[in-house]
């Protein structure tokens, strides 16, 4: 296999393992956070339902953890096997996040563990809450260290390149450098977001199916309150990143927009399509683009006619830059109407075709996470160290990556069938009907 082919399947592969990754990540690090503020909600309303909404998320939180392990560690295994020269340059800056995002893994399984083992074990539900803070502070963080050195591929800094070697290094500068601050915003608000909304979609996919007990009803409200909370957030970080791009990586912002000529008072380009090199089909909002880049309506923004072609990334992020912004935009739309309507106690929220648009909000989370991931590294090319590192010069030389790429293509599977027949099983023979009436009857009829 010659460099052009291993280069063409490690990219391959390691775009498959982060595509797969990244769900059971956006679960893992927004999971926790629901499961907490629900069992919050709990306590303080005294209401028995929520406190079950916290157990029966938990429950299947476990097995997105363990699947996440796994292809967690195929990433790293994939790191040094598929990128050896990036690790041999890099390996020494970005060493620090990567131990700390294992430190923060352990730490929240270590309390993930107490948590699950003591239910039922504490008089006191506040004293079994607390047990859930550091569960979602190492949830969250695992997200921040590993974006951190993410960040760090595409604004390098703390260290001195001489003669092709690093020298002078100070991890903590190359970790707290200029893209950390929106890249790990941008990253843990979006899986809020995103785990909010697929809560949702489970939701209201059971009160579709017939179930119309007032236990969904109330896990549906309250995700859908926290997904609008979390797609403003969004939206809001999302503006920063738009900023940073335009100062530090403007061939990025560029190339997102289709902006090929440097000028003022520029537009913002979505959707249409390009042909040789003419955009067509698009809607152009005036200034847009400027207040985006700069916040000024008449600022100047940067055009791809200030870089060379060899270093201008693939122009298709375009398509990956409108699928992210669209779906969020939707989905806050959505959920504000949702509750707002609640709260006008409009009856259309429960009419059946507004219950599949809510369903269908949990994987449109989903496609708008792998969108935006695609586009942060697809558009830092041809770039794997921002200005130092081609990725044709990190890549392996080795003839095998090829069946590397079907072996783990297979594991990839079996882990994503597995964990849906689980979790289905799981939920499927325990039905929330059934555990509440098992709680009543232990609890001598405190839930109903």
């Amino acid at each position: 296999m010659g460099n052009e082919e291993a280069l063409f399947f490690s990219r391959v592969l390691t775009e498959l393992t982060l595509s797969f990754h990244i769900i059971y990540a956006t679960i893992g690090v927004g999971i926790p956070l629901m499961i907490m503020i629900a069992q919050w909600v709990g306590i303080k309303k005294n209401d028995e339902h929520y406190i079950l909404l916290a157990r029966r998320w938990a429950r299947g939180f476990v097995i997105t953890v363990a699947v996440g392990v796994v292809t967690g560690t195929a990433i790293g295994l994939q790191l040094s096997l598929l990128w050896p020269n990036f690790m041999e340059l890099a390996g020494n800056v970005i060493a620090l996040p990567l131990f700390m995002e294992t430190f923060a893994f352990f730490f929240e399984a270590i309390f993930l563990g107490i948590y699950l083992y003591t239910w039922d074990r504490f008089e006191n539900q506040k004293k079994h809450l607390l047990l859930l803070i550091p569960v979602a502070i190492g949830a969250s963080f695992s997200a921040v260290f590993i974006t951190i050195v993410n960040a760090f591929m595409n604004a390098p800094q703390g260290f001195d390149l001489v003669n092709g070697e690093l020298i002078n290094i100070n991890p903590l500068l190359a970790m707290f450098n200029p893209a950390m601050p929106t890249k790990v915003a941008h990253v843990v608000v979006t899986a809020y977001m995103t785990s909010a909304f697929v809560l949702a979609s489970i939701a209201a996919f059971r009160l579709l199916k017939g179930s119309n007990h007032v236990y969904h009803k109330k896990a549906l409200f309250l995700t859908m309150k926290l997904g609008l909370i979390f797609s403003i957030a969004a939206a809001i970080i999302g503006d920063f990143s738009g900023k940073y791009l335009a100062e530090y990586q403007p061939e990025k912002l560029a190339a997102a927009e289709w902006h090929f000529e440097t000028e003022e008072n520029a537009s913002l380009i979505m959707y249409g399509i390009l042909d040789d090199g003419e955009v067509k089909y698009a809607i152009e909002i005036p200034y847009a683009l400027s207040i985006l880049a700069h916040g000024n309506p008449f600022e100047e923004v940067i055009g791809l006619d200030q870089f060379s072609e060899d270093e201008i990334p693939p122009l298709y992020i375009h398509y990956l830059f409108d699928i992210m912004v669209t779906i969020g935009m939707w989905l806050a739309f959505l959920s504000a109407l949702y509750v707002f309507a609640k709260w006008r106690n409009w009856s259309f929220v429960q009419t059946k075709w507004f219950r599949w648009l809510i369903v269908a909000g949990g994987p449109l989370a989903m496609i708008a996470i792998e969108a935006g991931w695609w586009m942060a590294e697809v558009g830092r090319q041809p770039w794997v160290l921002r200005g130092i590192m081609r990725t044709e010069d990190a890549a392996t030389s080795s003839g095998q990556v090829d069946i590397m790429l079907v072996l783990f293509a297979g594991l990839y599977l079996i882990l994503g069938v597995g964990s849906v027949v689980v979790l289905r099983r799981m939920f499927k023979r325990n039905p929330v009907e059934q555990e509440i009436e098992d709680r009543r009857k232990e609890q001598g009829g405190g839930i109903k």
